[in-house]
């Protein structure tokens, strides 16, 4: 049966007011009308021991951030406090830029036993596994990150996540969203190799094309129906049993058909790709990041550096992996084992050449709200503390396309904050521990 739309309706759903806050990405709650009658919020001084801005990689003492309603007015050592401004003396504390992870896959959970988690997730309808995606969410923020891209979920629960967090209607991050990600037949993006007369085949609504026009019509689909940003992948994956983890799936007539969609619709595209050959073939179609990477070859992380591309290492989710084989089948495990070998070197190679890196963690094949660990873990192959923050600060917002409004502890950006316990350069994995967290001037954490 077709629905039938009313005139008015379709009139609406034609010039995208019913769609309005589908992309309203920046909108961390639901919109007031401001005008007469509205009082003005009351400014919000946060004070500690440490400030580290996200933009100039030095640490400054002692640290001030004057927020009025959703914005910074002003940071530094030394705020003025308006009259009547709520203080929040946070004490021997860093503040910093909410963090930013451009890497999560927010609508699944995780669990330690494999088999049951894939049991779980196929017994779920979509609507029971939208809560767990909002408790996933809420996770998160409460970890301090403000910000997250999600690379790919099923029935577009992180469309209707992200909308729901736009009105108000749930608790969780800024979030941009990718829809279902997109690969060929067998690939690491398909559905796992069910018989068919009982799991129904993925089709290009679900992200699985073969062939150029089938694979932009994927994309459009994604568009469509509200991703943000377009993820594709262009090698195997570890936790896929079909198919071998460093191989190309997707030709470059594929990718090409692919990319130049998304970015005539002004998206960005993440591939996944492990392995250096597929990597390759994404970059030279103009993929924006590269996700994982473990195989990448030094030439190709200096042919990144020189196109402005991205890697995101996923580094957590390596080591999870690995002290985790025991509780996968052979075949993950000894991909997830091969990865693992090979992707500190790689990471090593990308903090010499300058390649430019972008925090993202992979969450759901760890637990979500841990995904602090990723700074020091970079640290852990040789990054700079400071270098390891930026890769959220800087890096992560530029990725993501969303410098101009966070990333920063400066003057006009929203009012995304963190505080972690001591000095952070000195502790790095006191981003494990946030005790405060602000998105858009609103409290989430801490300061009761």
């Amino acid at each position: 049966m077709k629905l039938r739309i009313a005139p008015l309706t379709a009139g609406l759903l034609s010039t995208g007011l019913l769609a309005s806050g589908l992309f309203a990405t920046f909108s961390g709650h639901a919109q007031v009308p401001t005008g007469a009658g509205t009082i003005a919020a009351r400014p919000v001084v946060l004070k500690a021991a440490h400030l580290f801005d996200g933009r100039s990689g030095r640490m400054v003492e002692p640290g001030m951030v004057l927020v009025q309603g959703e914005r910074i007015v002003a940071a530094g050592t030394s705020v003025p406090a308006p009259d009547g401004a709520r203080v929040i003396d946070l004490g021997d504390a860093t503040l910093l830029p909410g963090f930013i992870d451009a890497h999560t896959h927010i609508a699944d959970d995780h669990d330690d036993d494999w088999a049951a988690g894939i049991y779980n997730g196929m017994m779920r309808f979509p609507a029971e596994q939208a809560f767990h995606a909002q408790r996933n969410a809420k996770v998160t923020l409460d970890a301090g990150f403000t910000t997250i891209r999600v690379l790919g979920a099923g029935d577009f629960i992180d469309v209707a996540l992200r909308n729901a967090i736009n009105s108000g209607y749930a608790t969780g991050p800024r979030m941009i969203v990718a829809g279902h990600a997109i690969g060929s037949t067998g690939g690491h993006c398909d559905s796992a190799p069910y018989p068919v007369t009982r799991v129904v085949p993925s089709t290009p609504m679900e992200g699985v094309c073969n062939g150029a026009e089938q694979c932009r019509e994927a994309t459009r689909l994604q568009m469509k129906y509200g991703a943000d940003v377009i993820k594709i992948c262009a090698s195997g994956g570890v936790l896929s049993e079909s198919d071998p983890v460093d191989v190309p799936q997707l030709t470059p007539d594929e990718l090409k058909a692919i990319i130049s969609e998304a970015h005539n619709w002004g998206r960005k595209v993440a591939a996944h790709a492990h392995g250096d050959t597929a990597a390759r073939l994404a970059i030279e179609a103009g993929v924006d990041s590269i996700e994982h990477g473990s195989f990448l070859k030094p030439e190709t992380l200096q042919l990144m550096k020189q196109k402005g591309v991205y890697l995101v290492p996923t580094r957590t989710t390596l080591l999870w992996t690995e002290s985790k084989l025991a509780g996968y089948p052979p075949k993950i495990a000894g991909k997830a084992h091969a990865a693992y070998t090979s992707h500190e070197q790689m990471l090593r190679n990308a903090i010499r050449i300058g390649t430019p890196i972008a925090l993202g963690t992979d969450a759901a094949v760890f637990p979500h709200g841990l995904n602090g660990r990723e700074f020091g873990d970079y640290v852990d192959v040789g990054m700079a503390p400071a270098a390891a923050l930026m890769t959220s600060s800087i890096g992560a917002a530029k990725l993501l396309g969303v410098d101009k409004e966070v990333g920063t502890l400066e003057a006009g950006k929203y009012a995304d904050v963190v505080a972690v316990p001591g000095n952070v350069l000195t502790d790095i994995r006191a981003t494990e521990r946030p005790v405060f967290v602000m998105k858009n001037g609103q409290v989430v954490r801490g300061a009761e």
